[in-house]
């Protein structure tokens, strides 16, 4: 059974002059426990909207999106926030940090919403992670006070923490330096491999996107398999070859600005529930 799957799901919105912005088209989907998969996509493609929606903060336009066998469009809304708690995990680009919050009040957030022995233990498990991501003796430093790789180490122990079934990255290394950003990547895969979770990363970077098992292009809306492997072999192995590049590269016909404002608007939701 796959973890969480989508079935001829589209996503759309009116503009503030009536015409509507088309941003998914039909895309069926699906990730089982374990796989590692990364989506590629120039900005303003989707992929941030598609993320939402495999995370359950979003609902689509037409299709449905299961979870575990049953479709959420039928669950209450008390029921889904808590299973999203409970079993997805978020890292965002630009971290999303309680600013003034120590690195441990940060990552213990999540677990205010445990309830018996994981919300007793609350403080230990946010420790042990943190140490697990390497910054057990920055526990009482704020954001201000950490460079960015450290900032997105805290922001991905609390994604992690509860130890979600699935962990959605949404360009999670989009803010930081090259050798940053692959310790952040070795990190992620290394975590979701030891708990057999399912990661999904949002990228425009190939480097990335090279990591994962499985790859998908989105483009227009429009999500498609895609073989980085056979095509490194066929001589595509530089970023910068044309098929996968096209895809990534920023460019006058990407999606206007609609898809960035549902993004931020899902982001705000995530760290308030």
């Amino acid at each position: 059974m796959s973890l969480v799957r989508l079935e001829g799901v589209s996503k759309h919105v009116l503009l503030p002059d009536d015409t509507r912005l088309d941003i998914l088209r039909g895309i069926d989907f699906a990730v089982a426990a374990g796989d590692h998969v990364a989506i590629v996509g120039r900005s303003g493609s989707g992929k941030s909207t598609l993320l939402n929606l495999l995370g359950m903060l979003d609902t689509p336009s037409d299709g449905a999106v299961w979870f575990r066998g049953e479709p959420v469009r039928r669950m209450r809304r008390g029921r889904l926030d808590r299973l999203r708690g409970r079993n997805v995990g978020f890292v965002f680009q630009q971290f999303n940090l309680l600013a003034g919050r120590t690195a441990l009040e940060n990552v213990e957030m999540p677990l205010g919403y445990a309830s018996g022995r994981a919300f007793w233990r609350r403080r230990r498990t946010a420790t042990e992670m943190l140490e697990r991501v390497g910054l057990g003796h920055r526990i009482e430093s704020t954001p201000e006070q950490m460079s960015g790789g450290e900032q997105q180490r805290v922001a991905i122990a609390r994604a992690l923490v509860r130890r979600p079934a699935l962990i959605l990255a949404d360009e999670p290394t989009g803010a930081l330096d090259v050798e940053t950003g692959a310790t952040v990547m070795e990190l992620l895969d290394e975590i979701a491999s030891e708990a057999d979770a399912a990661l999904v990363t949002i990228t425009h970077d190939l480097h990335v996107a090279a990591r994962a098992r499985r790859h998908y292009r989105l483009d227009a809306g429009v999500l498609t398999s895609f073989d980085l492997g056979a095509s490194e072999q066929a001589g595509a192995a530089d970023p910068t070859a044309p098929e996968l590049a096209e895809s990534v590269a920023e460019g006058d016909d990407a999606v206007p600005e609609g898809d960035d404002a549902l993004a931020d608007d899902a982001e705000r939701a995530a760290v308030a529930s």
